[in-house]
């Protein structure tokens, strides 16, 4: 007989270099197409960003009509208002409300203003969860560091569908995010499930927690890092470079345009702890394409931390910002992900240069 399928199956997607090779686009497609293929009843999704052209655009629409046609109910909430912010370090979404109306499935727009819509998770009947950092893109299948979950637990998929109800009923961001992350069972692993605003300074604090009591070793691939537990965690290790196992990855352009603008700001506080942790700790720089310059958008966008053997990953910046949106974040407690977790961040971080620090970050501010 086969083997089964894990209860919990996490994969990373890196940089292909050219976002004409569509083949890890078409296998994260075909799997999207899998995860959909079982819905037997019911099916939600939360997207922050959802368009795929063709020809890979037709192996999920495929799954929708194939999935409506069998009686499955398909339900879409999205991120809207995509004009109107403040000038932003990473691109708005592109989706089309048009093009998903040619669908079987209801939609619903969620305000971005004052603060992003920023899943990206889809829930199968109450038995299955698919989240992780990667928007439905072609770019973010092909140009862009990621990482996926696929998650079977009916406990977890009730906790995730009670999210995306205050999403469906209010269409309020700040009106969401308040389920309890609880401990859960699934197999030999223990999983929580924490969502944003409800829980977000908990969620940032319970990282660094974690990070603070770590014994081996601590991977961290954040496109920023600019919550101030976490920095003041980290912060604490640049005292003793070298003494503990740490390695990371940020994304250069969006991480010196943090440092921008807090020099101007009331954060700017944080800028010596930014600068200590990128200037004593082992930490990778990718030096994407900035937005607003090209169209080409190739952000490490890749949200996971590894301390020993918990990892947490999901759609969560640590950031103060990710604190505000709606987002979600798996801590899982299981040694064989954490390992799986680390070595994909220490496979990327040898992709990329050491982190330098911008001279901004220097220079005296009255």
């Amino acid at each position: 007989m086969p083997d089964e399928a894990p209860l919990i199956d996490v994969f990373g997607l890196t940089d292909c270099g050219n976002e004409t090779d569509l083949s890890q686009a078409e296998m994260v497609a075909e799997r999207i197409a899998g995860f959909i293929g079982e819905a037997e009843k019911t099916l939600v999704l939360a997207l922050y960003d959802i368009r795929i052209p063709e020809p890979i655009g037709s192996i999920v629409a495929d799954a929708f009509r194939e999935a409506a046609a069998r009686g499955v109910r398909v339900r879409l909430v999205y991120n809207t208002d995509r004009t109107g912010r403040p000038d932003a370090i990473h691109p708005p979404p592109e989706t089309r409300p048009e093009i998903l109306n040619e669908l079987p499935i209801e939609t619903k727009g969620v305000s971005g203003i004052p603060d992003l819509m920023h899943h990206k998770y889809m829930v199968r009947d109450e038995a299955a969860v698919w989240t992780g950092s990667a928007n439905w893109s072609i770019y973010s299948w092909t140009r862009q560091e990621n990482v996926l979950a696929v998650i079977e637990s009916p406990e977890l998929a009730r906790e995730y569908l009670e999210n995306f109800e205050e999403l469906w009923q209010t269409g309020d961001v700040g009106r969401s995010g308040r389920g309890d992350p609880n401990p859960i069972q699934v197999g030999d692993s223990t999983v929580r499930a924490w969502f944003t605003p409800g829980h977000g300074e908990a969620l940032a604090q319970r990282i660094a927690t974690r990070l603070g009591t770590a014994k081996r070793r601590i991977r961290i691939a954040s496109p920023v890092i600019t919550s101030a537990p976490i920095l003041g965690t980290l912060a604490e290790y640049g005292d003793r470079p070298g003494q503990f196992d740490i390695r990371g990855v940020i994304d250069e352009p969006q991480t010196d345009r943090v440092f921008e603008q807090w020099a101007s700001t009331q954060s700017k506080w944080k800028i010596p702890l930014l600068a200590k942790v990128l200037g004593s700790l082992k930490f990778s720089g990718k030096n994407s394409v900035p937005w607003g310059t090209a169209e080409l958008r190739n952000f490490m966008h890749a949200k996971v931390t590894v301390a020993d053997d918990t990892v947490f990953l999901g759609s969560f910046n640590l950031s103060r910002s990710g604190e505000e949106n709606a987002e979600n974040m798996i801590e899982i407690e299981d040694a064989g992900v954490a390992g799986l977790m680390a070595d994909f961040i220490d496979s990327v971080c040898e992709r990329y240069p050491e982190s330098s620090v911008p001279k901004i970050a220097f220079e005296r501010k009255s």
